[in-house]
């Protein structure tokens, strides 16, 4: 065979096997989403072993592939969602707090689903101090990074590390939690309503009438009484 023959045949089995690549890419894949018993959701190629609790749904690109969001509020592209899940986001915040503001609106902006507790009572106070040591707000964690007061800088580059995409991914159906307290505030002890005796107040003796003689007497002899 001369060496363009061979040429030939090379190109051709070439192509064949490109297009049998593609032929596969373009197929379907079924992909398996199980939630454990501690709640975690994993997917898998492979049925699991009780698919009580599993879905089936075909994977397509990374770009369209979702996996249903804890948030309840619809759908997170599937990247996004592994990482919220090894390294969920939680801002603590408090009220008129501009530095707060300003941590909400950049993980806001950037599409970073997070969770907020609010810091306004003695025992939020108290709950903040014992998780960061101190009870400056804001205060964040990702994963089990703790984050300090705000720096535009830093959150980014600690958002970048953890794997979050730089612009927003998040569906248009998507809504973010709402804020909620850190701890309850206890209610106040009332003061005890004040006992009543059920024995009747003792009455005072009637002051003694003072009697006025009537008549001279030694000390008054003409017995005039004023």
């Amino acid at each position: 065979m001369s060496r363009v023959g061979k040429l030939s045949v090379f190109a051709a089995a070439t192509l064949l096997c490109a297009t049998a690549v593609v032929s596969v890419g373009v197929q379907a894949q079924q992909i398996y989403r199980s939630v454990g018993p501690d709640g975690k959701v994993t997917f898998s190629d492979q049925p699991p072993a009780n698919n009580a609790n599993a879905s089936v749904k075909s994977k397509g690109s990374a770009a369209t592939d979702f996996a249903e969001s804890d948030t309840g509020n619809g759908a997170l592209p599937y990247t996004l969602q592994q990482v919220v899940n090894r390294y969920p986001v939680t801002l603590y915040t408090g009220d008129d707090c501009l530095p707060c503001n300003n941590a909400r609106n950049l993980l806001i902006t950037r599409g970073i689903p997070f969770t907020e507790r609010t810091v306004t009572n003695n025992e939020s106070m108290e709950a903040l101090k014992a998780l960061s040591g101190n009870n400056s707000i804001p205060f964040a964690t990702i994963g089990a990074q703790h984050l300090n007061g705000f720096a535009d800088t830093l959150w980014t580059q600690y958002l970048d590390a953890a794997g979050y995409p730089k612009k927003s991914q998040l569906p248009a159906s998507y809504r973010k939690p709402l804020a909620t307290p850190l701890a309850t505030a206890k209610e106040p002890a009332r003061a005890p309503a004040p006992t009543q005796d059920a024995r009747p107040a003792a009455r005072s003796a009637p002051a003694p009438e003072t009697t006025v003689p009537s008549g001279p007497t030694p000390s008054n002899p003409t017995g005039l009484v004023f």
